[in-house]
């Protein structure tokens, strides 16, 4: 299913809960990594520039790039993409309490319609993509998203990207799959907005959820797996459906990539990784990618 579907406001309270958890290593490393080298970032950029940032959350990791961008005197503005109207207001809420806030622009919506009319505009622009908000994507998704990115940034810009790596196959079904059962409620939360927004009745307690890796693939399945038979109707979308226990709803895809295929997405796109910093013990890689010939 399109990841944005899992983002309606108790979505995003419910992630931002997630980003707190233990097992959930994301946003530590890559807020360690934007504190240690953000002004690295800034050094490899000239002139003026609009910080753009995609699915942001509460804007934690931008108002560090904004200190980074204080500490190199660069006058920045900034844009907010988010298909969460309660994520938009909260980061707009932050950046705004800053001693020298920014000037900011909320746009609501789908990423690929909001970077559409950003290509060709003129300046240049920082496009942030973190979190590892790409391995939500398939592979051609995932370039043709990233080459979106690219074409926003304009000649003089750059696109920074966050992405989780491969790692042992038990840290990986912990992160999504937690003791606290929060990425379960993260999940499950799907049946409720379906319930209440499509005028579905899923049973909520007929559905567990489960985390699945496909090695193969390279990503994390999310699954929401029937433990009892049920029959389902979603009446706004004009589907009806047998649940038999076993049955699973793939609700997310969390791929995970490898330094030499983060490369290859970048060229496959027409970028190269002008600066790429990676937390061995986490498995995660801040990657600054400017376009080729930079």
């Amino acid at each position: 299913m399109p990841p944005r579907w899992l983002y309606d406001d108790l979505g995003s309270a419910l992630f931002e809960s997630i980003c707190q958890l233990p097992w959930y290593r994301i946003t530590r490393s890559e807020r360690a990594l934007i504190e240690a080298h953000g002004a690295d970032v800034f050094d490899a950029l000239d002139g003026p520039l609009e910080i753009v940032e995609l699915g942001g959350g509460n804007g934690e990791k931008l108002d560090l790039l904004l200190d980074a961008a204080a500490r190199r005197h660069r006058d920045v503005s900034v844009r907010l993409i988010d298909i969460s109207q309660a994520a938009l207001d909260a980061a707009r809420a932050r950046l705004e309490a800053r001693a020298n806030p920014p000037r900011v622009h909320l746009t609501r919506g789908p990423y690929e319609a909001s970077l559409a009319s950003l290509a060709g505009a003129a300046g240049s622009r920082l496009m942030l993509f973190l979190g590892s908000n790409i391995g939500n994507f398939d592979p051609p998704e995932a370039r043709a998203l990233l080459r979106g990115l690219a074409q926003a940034a304009g000649g003089g810009g750059a696109v920074l990207l966050g992405v989780d790596l491969v790692k042992p196959d038990a840290d990986l079904l912990l992160a999504y799959d937690d003791p606290l059962q929060v990425t379960a409620a993260f999940n499950r939360n799907l049946l409720t907005r379906m319930n209440r927004d499509l005028g579905a009745n899923f049973p909520l307690d007929a559905f567990a959820h489960r985390a699945v890796w496909s090695r193969h693939a390279s990503r994390v399945e999310m699954r929401l797996v029937a433990t009892a038979a049920s029959d389902v109707t979603i009446p706004a979308a004009g589907v009806s459906a047998r649940f038999e226990p076993g049955d699973f709803i793939w609700t997310e895809s969390s791929y995970k990539y490898t330094p030499g295929r983060i490369e290859a997405l970048a060229a496959k796109v027409g970028l190269d990784i002008g600066r790429q910093w990676i937390d061995p013990a986490a498995g995660f890689a801040l990657s600054l990618l400017l376009p080729r010939g930079r």
